[in-house]
């Protein structure tokens, strides 16, 4: 539960900004951005990832639909890669084990918003399932056929 307090939230913030000036990315729910706008830097951006299917709670409507993610930094896109839209839409995972698992197309978008190139260092703070290791490795295994 102390991930819960927004002091927790606060130190995380600012391990990221000092700790990763490369860049980095904190996804988040729609219910606590308010209370993490104020130790967000102005530099960030916030991006969504939309959830076509998602799990519905009862009683509470309109349903959550939607994840604010915050990044700051990374590689700059230019006119060699193709244009990454700061949203995403793709259905959430069941199963898997661990509430809030990310799909793997979310954490392919992560990495694409971050300008993630092989031979980059990822530091997964919460690596949870281990899906975005395994969407790293496949991309890096990828990129060298």
């Amino acid at each position: 539960m102390e991930c819960d307090a927004i002091e927790w939230h606060q130190s995380l913030i600012d391990r990221l900004v000092s700790e990763y000036p490369d860049g980095w990315a904190l996804s988040m729910t729609s219910g606590n951005l308010h209370d993490l706008l104020p130790y967000i830097p102005k530099e960030a951006r916030i991006a969504a990832w939309v959830k076509p299917f998602a799990i519905f709670k009862p009683n509470v409507n309109p349903a959550y639909t939607w994840e604010p993610v915050v990044f700051m930094g990374g590689r700059k896109g230019d006119r060699t890669r193709s244009t990454i839209r700061d949203h995403l839409a793709c259905n959430i995972t069941l199963k898997k084990g661990l509430t809030g698992a990310k799909p793997e197309a979310f954490c392919g978008w992560i990495l694409d918003l971050l300008g993630y190139q092989p031979g980059d260092t990822l530091d997964d703070l919460f690596p949870g399932t281990g899906i975005m290791t395994d969407v790293l490795t496949t991309r890096c295994q990828n990129s060298k056929k």
